[in-house]
């Protein structure tokens, strides 16, 4: 699948659309927290419930706000501490998609 899944859900209910983004946008801004280390957080937990595309686009995120590989993979063992092998194989394949 490319681009982004929520472009056809946004064509059939908007509103739901702009209530996810007001979310987002309220979670993941700058603040107290850098963004980068809020992206980077998102990455552990989606990797942690086993959501391997949003691992993948958090971990792209957080490289472009300037985390490195070291940053990813120590956040990525926190997921593994939590979730278990789980979340080691979504770990795994997060790595391999963003470090090719």
């Amino acid at each position: 699948m490319s681009g982004n899944p929520l472009d056809g859900y946004r064509k059939i209910d908007p509103e739901v659309i702009k209530s996810f983004e007001n979310l987002q946008d309220l979670a993941l801004s700058e603040g107290e927290l850098p963004q980068k280390i809020k992206y980077l957080i998102a990455m552990a937990i989606d990797a942690e419930h086993g959501a391997l595309q949003g691992a993948i686009a958090l971990g792209k995120r957080a490289i472009a706000l300037g985390a490195t590989k070291e940053e990813i993979i120590e956040t990525l063992r926190v997921a593994y501490y939590i979730g278990g092998t789980s979340a080691l194989f979504t770990s795994a394949m997060t790595l391999q998609s963003l470090f090719k």
